[in-house]
């Protein structure tokens, strides 16, 4: 008797471990260590986080089959492809106090504007590198034209993401990111594929390391990644090119097979945290839209360019739209550019 006791209460403690078990799925470095063991401590949970490199991947893991991840971050026009294939759950907006923290101009960015199914997380810039001690002559000015430097050959990287580096060739041509446009799709290519003659190849992750060590001189990488670096190196400068970049902003969801939707509503909340907000940017090097954090946040965190981007070049930037089937136009420019030799 004793025995079959001891193992129902095994059994018991056992299915309320699963249930204080928060999955999240997300980028790699995209939180604070800190934060995550601050909401471990409050809720008396164990948050396990996988991470994805590109919004397809994770995409096509949900298509698939992927079940069992509670809260996911994906950029906003992923979300869009997400909700209208009715992945994603509502959000009970009285289980999120926290939701007024958001900055109204962040949401005026985004097509869930009234946060029925995503909350905004940080909004992140596409932007370039240098070490400044390295290149010779006169201080470059940020344009994406630097990436034509011969004298820079086999010393640069671009992001390996289809939208990210055919919208920085779209945009050296005055082209919107998102044009459906074949004639300007066609140029633009053309560009890229006269780039790729001149970087060292295409990357998401070995930038970071490269500009950092000198491997690479102009790297092409998402603003926060790029300011990490900085704080460890300051002989790295961000810069925003002129002719604008792209916004991604990327929004926190709860899938619909999430199996802890609770858990999940109060980690979204805890984030929303001013004080969170503020030492969650601090660490990761993005801009969390949450207003009430920006008077918490420390003098040095503020001369980021990507925090502080003058009004005149912010026009010029534009937040990623899903393309619904135009997409396709996109993916022959990509499949043509890798090809390309």
């Amino acid at each position: 008797m004793k025995r079959f006791a001891w193992l129902c209460w095994l059994f018991c403690a056992t299915l309320t471990a699963q249930a204080q078990t928060l999955h999240l799925y997300t980028w790699a470095d995209y939180i604070s260590p800190e934060v995550v063991q601050k909401f471990e401590k409050q809720q008396r949970c164990k948050v396990v986080i996988d991470t994805f490199d590109s919004n397809e991947s994770m995409y096509a893991k949900f298509k698939a089959g992927a079940t069992g991840y509670d809260v996911v971050v994906p950029t906003a026009y992923m979300i869009q492809v997400m909700h209208a294939q009715d992945m994603l759950a509502p959000l009970d907006h009285k289980l999120l106090p926290n939701l007024p923290n958001i900055d109204p101009a962040v949401l005026g960015k985004v097509l869930d504007k009234t946060m029925d199914h995503s909350v905004p997380y940080t909004l992140a810039y596409a932007a370039i590198a240098v070490r400044k001690d390295k290149l010779k002559g006169a201080p470059p000015e940020a344009s994406w034209a630097m990436f034509e430097r011969s004298d820079l050959a086999g010393r640069m990287t671009l992001l390996d993401d289809m939208r990210e580096a055919i919208g920085a060739a779209l945009k050296s041509l005055g082209h919107s990111i998102n044009t459906r446009d074949d004639a300007q799709l066609a140029a633009a290519r053309d560009v890229l594929i006269r780039w790729k003659k001149n970087i060292a190849r295409f990357d998401n992750e070995g930038y970071k390391a490269g500009i950092d060590s000198a491997e690479f001189l102009l790297v092409h990488g998402y603003s926060g990644d790029l300011f990490q670096v900085q704080m460890e190196n300051p002989k790295v400068e961000i810069m925003i090119p002129k002719e604008g970049v792209t916004i991604g902003c990327d929004e926190m969801v709860i899938p619909k097979t999430a199996k802890q939707t609770a858990l999940a509503h109060a980690f979204i909340n805890f984030l929303l945290d001013p004080a969170i907000a503020a030492e969650n940017m601090e660490w990761m090097g993005y801009y969390c839209p949450n207003k009430p954090a920006l008077d918490k946040l420390s003098p040095d965190f503020l001369k980021n360019p990507a925090i502080t981007i003058p009004p005149d070049l912010q026009a010029k930037c534009e937040v990623i739209e899903d393309l619904g089937p135009d997409l396709a136009k996109y993916t022959k420019v990509w499949d043509q550019v890798k090809a390309a030799r």
